[in-house]
């Protein structure tokens, strides 16, 4: 009586954990998508190894939002094949998170060489087209930054040798940055090379816990599947 009594406890927790991930699947989708607007919003994006860790974050949510179902539906009817495809599909996304981990750890060592390019990139390309220029306005503003080391970087920006985009003055106003490079009272003197370093490093810690804290509760998840599938085989009543 003790063991059923037990199992039917099993039961209702793991029916109370799939509430539980159904939440986490919803906040990994948020994290991701916010990683990967912040990511876009910096111009790094187009780095494969930019996008990978949010991508597969974002795969871990959707995933994770869906097996609920056989958690949910397998511990209220006591289907041993449900509970049992519940525990593996939660160690696959297991495995999922753990290689957005890595991937997110490659990518921040790999920053250094990534943000440089990126950033170099975004002044050669700066007219190219008016979404490019809005995206690379939007982070030298937001960041307070201009260029890539330092204000210097937008040399070639006009013929004078001595402009930089409005984006860069420390109060934005129209044709603020023309003759004021130098100024540093009126242009932000640091390029954005540090600040955007700073904020990979930062979003990366982000996927990094929120990926760390789903999983401690997942196995936890399996753990608790593994119990009542025990219990189920063995043909104890837990109603």
């Amino acid at each position: 009586m003790g063991v059923e009594g037990g199992v039917k406890c099993v039961k209702y927790l793991l029916f109370f954990f799939n509430f539980i991930f159904w939440l986490c699947g919803i906040l990994l989708i948020i994290v991701g998508l916010l990683v990967q607007v912040t990511l876009h919003k910096t111009v790094l994006i187009k780095d494969a190894a930019a996008s990978g860790g949010p991508i597969l974050i974002i795969i871990a949510g959707v995933v994770i939002f869906l097996i609920t179902f056989f958690g949910c539906c397998g511990a209220c009817k006591e289907n041993y094949c449900m509970v049992t495809t519940f525990s593996v599909l939660l160690v696959l996304i297991i495995l999922l998170e753990i290689a957005a981990v890595i991937v997110g750890y490659i990518f921040i060592n790999k920053s250094t060489n990534i943000v440089p390019d990126s950033l170099n990139e975004m002044i050669n390309d700066y007219n190219k087209t008016a979404e490019f220029k809005k995206i690379v306005d939007g982070m030298q503003e937001r960041l307070k930054c201009c260029g890539v080391n330092s204000s210097a970087d937008w040399k070639h920006f006009r013929p004078d040798g001595n402009s930089v985009p409005d984006s860069c003055c420390v109060n934005v106003t129209t044709n603020c940055g023309i003759g004021a490079m130098t100024d540093a009272a009126k242009v932000y003197q640091k390029g954005c090379r540090s600040p955007v370093e700073a904020l990979l490093k930062k979003i990366t810690l982000w996927v990094v816990v929120a990926a760390i804290v789903i999983a401690f509760l997942q196995i936890m998840g399996i753990v608790l599947s593994c119990v009542l599938m025990k219990g189920i085989r063995s043909g104890y009543e837990v109603m």
